[in-house]
């Protein structure tokens, strides 16, 4: 059964920043420390990643998935949907950026998560937690560097 969550940061940039990283999937590599390759399958008329192979380290190995992006909402939302996973059955979520009073963007990240492998609930919840936490930091960082770059 899925597991889903769904937590909320504040980024120091304008939404249209957060969704210009978030997109740009080929450089998840250089800022998001589990992600160790990422290949892009397939793009759509703009030239965006449509599908993506990711190569992750998770639970102690190495891990891989497809992904299929829906720009339906862009730029105040990035979807995606689970194609193909070694790990995970589905692993589908969501990216939407709304702007904040203070001029920044609230990043809300939805997660919903099956593993293939049975682990007791309490694991997967703190594993499903930790993906979200740590890539949201990983996320407020990136963006509010390139701000200053």
């Amino acid at each position: 059964m899925a597991e889903q969550a769904t937590e909320h940061r504040v980024v120091a940039a304008p939404p249209e920043q957060c969704f210009a990283v978030v997109s740009d999937v080929e450089r998840y590599p250089e800022w998001a420390a589990d992600v160790k390759q990422v290949i892009v399958d397939s793009r759509d008329g703009e030239g965006r990643p449509l599908e993506a192979t990711f190569r992750v380290g998770a639970f102690g190995r190495s891990s891989s998935n497809t992904l299929r992006y829906d720009y339906a909402e862009a730029p105040e939302a990035l979807a995606w949907t689970q194609v193909k996973g070694d790990l995970t059955a589905r692993f589908d979520g969501v990216y939407r950026f709304e702007p904040a009073a203070d001029g920044g963007t609230e990043v809300t990240y939805t997660l919903e998560v099956e593993l293939r492998v049975p682990l007791p609930g309490f694991i997967k919840r703190r594993a499903q937690s930790r993906i979200m936490h740590t890539a949201l930091e990983e996320l407020k960082a990136r963006v509010e560097s390139s701000l200053t770059t």
